[in-house]
């Protein structure tokens, strides 16, 4: 279990670092490609493409009804020739005026410009004027592009003007709406926000600051965030005022031939002569302005242009009903303004992008794949940007387009060029090896066989083309297998060539031991390889095998000569009956133990002891008791000394004790008169009970003598004198 525990470990830490190593590489190439597109965004090169992609989402939205709360009077061609002249009378526009003021419309919105009389009837205008308090007429203020269009001046008096004026983009449409404009510290309404603010006051909507910032405006379930200068695709682009982002609606259209369908539109013409009915007009906003293409007030929106090309402008009172109606709807339908990310969101989506591009290709490959996988991606590109259009965000799809495709191609000619130089290396290493008379391999990180040589391929019994990108677990038992992976990985984690030795069954069945010495490279495209290199070691260790048994069978006959050897040293140095130190041993322990004394400058005593009554044993027991009761005497003799004393045998019932090491001569008395204690205690032998004692003397070196023969012959004397002095004592020499 703890094996398999730690093979699983070494192989996450494995794939851990081998997605590491590839997650550093994508994410290294998504980050410098998201960073290079944003700063070309920053300075404006992407700006008319994602204006142009935002036109394409208002054109690919869902068609919504005609809008029934604004009504058109249009004064085209046909109105102008009815009244024959351009600008059209005040008693004509009084007429008008007055015909609407009687179908009780919410407001009416003047959209020509008033600013001189334009007789006949200028005075029956300006009763009309007065007499229609939900009128709003219009100004063109003046900025550094034109100087401006006065209002009627009774409406102006009145505070019943508003501004027309208009934001045009760089490709000359117009995507936002201006609501206030601030000149010499006068605020400006705009004319589409007058009339939606008189359409809004039956709701009971008036203008608020919004909650969640005082900056903004709210209307009803609506928070009209002010455009900024860098807002969605824009860059610099120009925020005076306060603009908002328009969602422009796209109505059904019945007849594709007209140019708009947005509003419902009745002519002049036919409202002068009575031709339209009053629900058309009433509880709505009506709105009077140019349709005419003589007149040639036309502006160009989003939908303005289809996917062929073909432009369809439309008219300036259109433009304005767009605006109305955006406003209204949102404050009172709820409908989803355009709104934009913040910066940072938008950054980080265009990366998240970049980044997927990267591992799209980078985990993919294969070309075929990667191109319909990337295909995949964009298409889901489009369709979360579409989504989030529905929902009112407008967020950026050609950066994260150009960021997706611009790294998932960069991966791809990478991959390529890793392709081309492992090719390169393939054939370099093929042409090397085919030189090499050992058998070699070389593995790619997947541990694949990739490059052969003849030599290694007669080794395992397989051909070439068999062999070529398939891994060992192909060929080989399992358990060789898992070997040679294990040595692998080894190489590929740390980098160092290592050296093992192992076992593999070849194509025949055959065993063979090897040793296989394996080496990282890696090419100039960052492709990793393992080079090995076998010998093939299996005489080599048979004949090791050989000479191990060989050895091993020398070193039991040595060991069994060394214990002959110590048997017999112990026989030569040893009593055959009691298993103590006999003579010989006995003579050299005491030259050994005098030099050491004076090395040390110390005493050491010599005990020789005879054994009292043991003739009369021997005589009346037996000799084989008298042998039994000299081997417990030694035993007794051997257990009551220190482990650094020798006792000695020196033949019949003559024993010696060197005692080393004593400071003083009492310390010998001691000795003796433990060992006096020890040897006349009770003796069982079978069913006899018998009482030996012994006669005991004693000399001292150096103070009897320095050297061993004296120090022998007064300790033998001393002990005679202790025999004749009474038995079971002992004298000092």
């Amino acid at each position: 279990m703890s094996k398999q525990l730690d093979k699983r470990l070494v192989k996450f830490i494995s794939g851990l670092k081998k997605s590491l190593r590839r997650g550093n590489r994508e994410l290294i190439t998504a980050s410098c490609v998201a960073v290079c597109i944003l700063l070309v965004r920053s300075i404006g090169l992407f700006q008319s493409l994602e204006l142009s992609a935002l036109d394409q989402l208002f054109r690919l939205r869902p068609e919504d009804p005609l809008d029934e709360r604004i009504t058109i009077v249009a004064i085209d061609e046909a109105s102008l020739r009815s009244v024959g002249t351009w600008p059209i009378p005040d008693n004509v526009i009084a007429q008008l005026l007055q015909k609407l003021k009687a179908s009780n419309p919410r407001a009416i919105g003047l959209d020509i410009y008033r600013d001189l009389p334009v007789e006949p009837g200028y005075e029956n205008l300006v009763k009309a004027y007065k007499s229609i308090p939900n009128l709003i007429g219009i100004e063109q203020l003046a900025n550094n592009k034109n100087a401006g269009v006065l209002p009627p001046s009774v409406l102006n008096q009145l505070d019943r003007v508003g501004f027309n004026n208009v934001i045009y983009d760089i490709d000359g449409k117009i995507r936002r709406s201006l609501l206030y404009w601030h000149i010499h510290n006068q605020a400006h309404e705009s004319f589409a926000l007058k009339l939606a603010l008189l359409y809004l006051k039956s709701y009971g909507i008036s203008p608020q600051t919004a909650m969640n910032n005082s900056e903004y405006l709210q209307l009803g379930k609506a928070v009209f965030t002010r455009f900024q200068a860098n807002d969605g695709g824009y860059v610099g682009a120009d925020d005076k005022g306060y603009q908002i982002l328009s969602n422009f609606p796209k109505f059904s259209c019945p007849n594709p031939s007209k140019k708009s369908c947005s509003f419902r539109q009745v002519s002049m013409r036919d409202v002068l002569e009575n031709k339209i009915s009053k629900n058309l007009f009433s509880d709505r906003i009506v709105l009077i302005g140019s349709t005419a293409p003589s007149l040639q007030d036309f502006v160009f929106v989003p939908q303005s242009s289809d996917f062929m090309g073909a432009v369809k402008p439309i008219a300036g009172i259109e433009l304005q009903a767009h605006f109305i109606n955006d406003l209204i709807a949102a404050a009172v339908d709820g409908r989803s303004l355009l709104k934009v990310w913040p910066k940072l969101w938008e950054f980080l989506w265009i990366f998240a992008w970049s980044y997927l591009g990267s591992v799209t290709a980078w985990r993919i490959r294969h070309s075929s794949r990667s191109l319909i996988s990337i295909v995949v991606c964009c298409l889901l590109l489009m369709l979360s940007v579409y989504c989030a259009f529905l929902l009112g965000w407008w967020i950026p799809f050609v950066p994260a387009l150009l960021s997706f495709g611009t790294s998932a191609m960069w991966i791809i000619r990478y991959f390529a060029y890793m392709q081309e130089e492992l090719k390169r290396s393939k054939e370099f290493l093929q042409q090397v090896i085919n030189t090499i008379p050992d058998p070699v391999f070389v593995k790619n990180e997947q541990h694949q066989w990739i490059v052969l040589n003849e030599a290694y391929c007669r080794l395992i019994g397989y051909p070439n083309q068999l062999l070529t990108e398939k891994s060992d677990y192909d060929f080989f038992p399992k358990h060789e297998a898992d070997v040679f992976r294990h040595q692998d990985e080894m190489v590929f984690q740390s980098h160092q060539p290592q050296e093992s030795e192992e076992a593999f069954t070849d194509a025949y069945g055959k065993t063979h031991l090897i040793a296989t010495k394996r080496s990282f490279h890696k090419d100039a495209a960052g492709n990793y390889f393992l080079v090995g290199v076998i010998r093939d070691i299996t005489k080599r260790k048979l004949r090791e095998e050989e000479l191990q048994r060989t050895a091993d069978e020398l070193s039991r006959s040595n060991s069994e000569l060394k214990r002959k050897e110590d048997h017999l040293r112990y026989l030569a140095y040893h009593d055959p009956l009691t298993g103590l130190s006999n003579r010989k041993f006995f003579l050299e322990q005491l030259h050994e133990s005098l030099d050491w004394a004076e090395n040390n400058n110390l005493l050491l005593g010599l005990l020789f002891i005879d054994l009292d009554g043991f003739k009369q044993v021997n005589d009346t027991l037996g000799h084989e008791i008298g042998d039994r009761l000299l081997v417990t005497v030694g035993q007794r003799l051997s257990n009551c000394l220190r482990g650094s004393d020798t006792v000695s045998r020196l033949g019949g019932d003559e024993f010696t004790v060197i005692v080393r090491a004593i400071p003083n001569i009492q310390v010998a008395a001691k000795v003796a008169e433990k060992i006096l204690g020890t040897i006349t205690e009770p003796i069982v032998l079978d069913e006899y009970t018998t009482r030996v004692s012994a006669s005991i003397g004693i000399s001292i070196y150096p103070l009897n003598s320095q050297d061993s023969e004296n120090l022998i012959k007064q300790a033998d004397t001393a002990m005679y004198r202790a025999k004749n002095l009474g038995k079971n004592r002992y004298e000092f020499a």
